[in-house]
């Protein structure tokens, strides 16, 4: 890694491979229409402040609603600038108890310059019942695995789960389904599928992908950040290439770019504040080296 690292306006790592990581200390709507030239960004994947009220360092998460979703009008409209026609914008955000349309006012506004074409639920946490499943082996008790935030109310269920919105041009973005397919728990439909490329099947739209058990609160020192294997889905989901690029708008502490360094992909991305950028890089460190 380069020494020592320059953040004004970007630092430059080198990544795996041929691949390199450019991260900028600056807001993502002043960096994308300073730094990134149209249609050069084959996939984005983020999750922007979802304007609930939560402890940012540098960023107050408490917009009036029409406010909030200018805002995000403005970047998904910069993000269509620099996205290729064949690329693909993931866009996971989440509700509170209370405010259960947010996820789906903020795909409306961002729905007037893109196509919506999949939605995809991220699974945190799930619980199944045994006499649920049927005769499967490998499953003879009930199970309830992943982490959620618990609801104390009368109300509302615990919310265990969160979208990502698959947003493309046109909405005719092919994609590569199999590095994200799963093996078949029944192998008889092998045989009675002839759509079936080996012992694999198409995942679906529900993905499962808990968050690691943490000991203390400093090991996840970012009020809002998704596990790196949801990126590196979304990217392979997209389809690895040569010359790559990604992009990730609110970088937060890094998953994104994890997530590229780790599949050799060129990276962008940017954040306003100094401290994340600084755990971003003992992440990147600790994984290129």
């Amino acid at each position: 890694m380069e020494k020592p690292l320059s953040y004004l306006p970007f630092g430059i790592i080198k990544g795996t491979r041929s691949s390199y990581l450019k991260l900028y200390l600056k807001d993502c709507l002043t960096g994308m229409k300073d730094f990134i030239k149209d249609d050069t960004i084959d996939v984005v994947v983020t999750s922007p402040p979802y304007n609930i009220g939560l402890n940012y360092n540098s960023y107050k998460d408490t917009l009036p609603r029409k406010e909030y979703l200018d805002w995000i009008k403005m970047v998904g409209t910069e993000i269509k600038r620099v996205l290729k026609n064949d690329g693909s914008f993931f866009l996971n955000i989440g509700n509170r108890p209370k405010d259960q349309w947010l996820a789906w006012d903020v795909a409306n506004t961002i729905r007037e310059d893109f196509t919506l074409q999949n939605v995809i639920h991220w699974v945190k946490s799930i619980a199944i019942n045994k006499q649920d499943v049927g005769n499967y082996q490998n499953v003879i008790d009930d199970i309830a695995v992943g982490h959620f935030k618990p609801v104390v109310s009368n109300r509302f269920l615990n919310d265990c789960h969160e979208y990502i919105f698959h947003f493309t041009k046109e909405g005719n973005t092919a994609l590569d389904k199999l590095p994200v397919r799963i093996p078949y728990q029944d192998k008889t439909n092998i045989r009675r599928w002839k759509s079936t490329k080996g012992d694999k099947r198409d995942r679906g739209n529900t993905w499962f992908i808990p968050y690691k058990t943490i000991q203390k609160r400093a090991e996840r020192p970012h009020p809002s950040t998704f596990p790196v294997k949801l990126p590196e889905m979304c990217i392979r989901l997209h389809g690895l290439k040569q010359d790559l690029v990604a992009m990730d708008p609110f970088l937060g502490i890094g998953s994104t770019a994890i997530a590229s360094n780790k599949l050799g992909v060129s990276f962008i991305g940017f954040e306003i504040d100094k401290g994340y950028i600084d755990e971003i890089v003992i992440r990147l460190n600790s994984a290129i080296n």
